[in-house]
């Protein structure tokens, strides 16, 4: 059991940006929330999963939704902890420990925060290694592990629990609502035991996020290619550096969509690449091949300072860097792709591996 302090929330904030590839809300609201909240409450306990009993309770928590519309639409700061309440009475019995649905920006703060109001403590570890912008896109789905019940809350006041048959049916019934709510939610759902958690998170997510925001801070202070150690530090491959030309942005049915186009530097002068995201990156291309797909991180940097450009940041003029990384293995497998591959996000190809 550990601590995590405020020094090293800025690292994990920065971290958890560029493993959200490009998604999972902005990392410094998150990381605004989550400093308030420890400021409030005091320190967050952060656990391993091998410390967590196998008969634990362990529920996880998110925000779902666009994250466009949070940079406008900031959270009162009740809502998580009204979904957290919902589904411990629906359960019937008290919930011992938080795990984060995704590692990737804002969502990496969010358990954080509820975990400092209601006195519990984190498991260090994740359901994706990522973001992915769906319920049922999460480790636990191929596990056969439901997300019901799973309790939402609003900015308003609202809350709810739902049964639902799949993950699927899940995510389909919860982004109805979260329309309604003004495009964004909390959820606090996955019921599960610390035994199933072993079985199917990702281990050490703050970790690995904390290590990486001190790759990029290490960095910087040398004077030294930020861009260049992330990707050697995500064993990853950086595909050009360029300026943004373009982006064609909209919110629909409670997600952000956009299709970015990019001219090249350097090496890459006079290509034009487009990156389509989905609240996180789904696609890369030039004008003649799909470069890389999720489920691998396509990940957007600032050239210069090797921090992460979300999707909702990127704009005309922007000078960007874009780097694949591989993502966990599982999500390479025959059961990952038919959750989280391109065609479950409406394109019409296979998975393009990114090393």
């Amino acid at each position: 059991m550990r601590q995590i302090d405020l020094d090293e929330l800025e690292d994990i904030a920065v971290g958890a940006g560029i493993l959200g590839a490009g998604g999972g809300g902005d990392p410094y609201i998150g990381k605004l929330l989550a400093k308030a909240a420890v400021a409030e409450h005091g320190p967050v306990k952060v656990v391993d999963l091998e410390e967590v009993p196998g008969d634990a309770v362990v529920v996880s928590a998110a925000m779902l939704g666009a994250p466009t519309v949070m940079v406008e639409k900031l959270p009162r700061g009740d809502e998580i902890v009204k979904a957290f309440s919902l589904l411990e009475r629906r359960l019937g019995t008290e919930v011992t420990h938080i795990v984060p649905l995704e590692i990737g920006g804002l969502n990496s703060m969010m358990p954080f925060c509820l975990a400092a109001k209601v006195g519990k403590p984190l498991i260090d570890a994740d359901f994706m290694g990522r973001a992915f912008p769906e319920v049922q896109m999460v480790l636990p789905t191929l596990s056969g592990i439901s997300a019901s019940p799973m309790a939402f809350a609003d900015d308003k006041g609202n809350g709810a629990v739902i049964e639902a048959v799949d993950n699927k049916w899940a995510e389909r019934i919860v982004r109805a609502s979260l329309v309604e709510m003004g495009c964004v939610t909390m959820i606090v759902g996955f019921p599960m035991t610390g035994r199933q958690a072993r079985e199917c998170t990702i281990p050490e997510c703050y970790r690995t996020a904390s290590d990486l925001g001190s790759v990029v801070r290490r960095a910087r202070a040398k004077h030294s290619d930020a861009v260049a150690a992330v990707t050697e530090h995500l064993n990853g491959r950086e595909l050009f550096r360029g300026k943004v030309l373009d982006v064609n942005r909209r919110t629909e049915r409670g997600f952000a969509r956009a299709e970015i186009k990019i001219t090249g530097f350097g090496e890459s002068a006079g290509q034009v690449f487009t990156l389509r995201s989905q609240n996180e990156h789904i696609v890369i291309s030039d004008e003649s091949q799909i470069l890389a797909s999720v489920p691998d991180l396509i990940i957007t940097l600032d050239s210069e300072s090797g921090e992460p450009v979300t999707t909702e940041e990127l704009q005309y003029g922007f000078r960007v860097s874009c780097l694949v990384a591989p993502c966990d293995d599982r999500w390479r497998s025959e059961g990952g792709l038919a959750v989280v591959g391109p065609r479950q996000f409406g394109y019409d190809h296979d998975y393009v591996p990114a090393v």
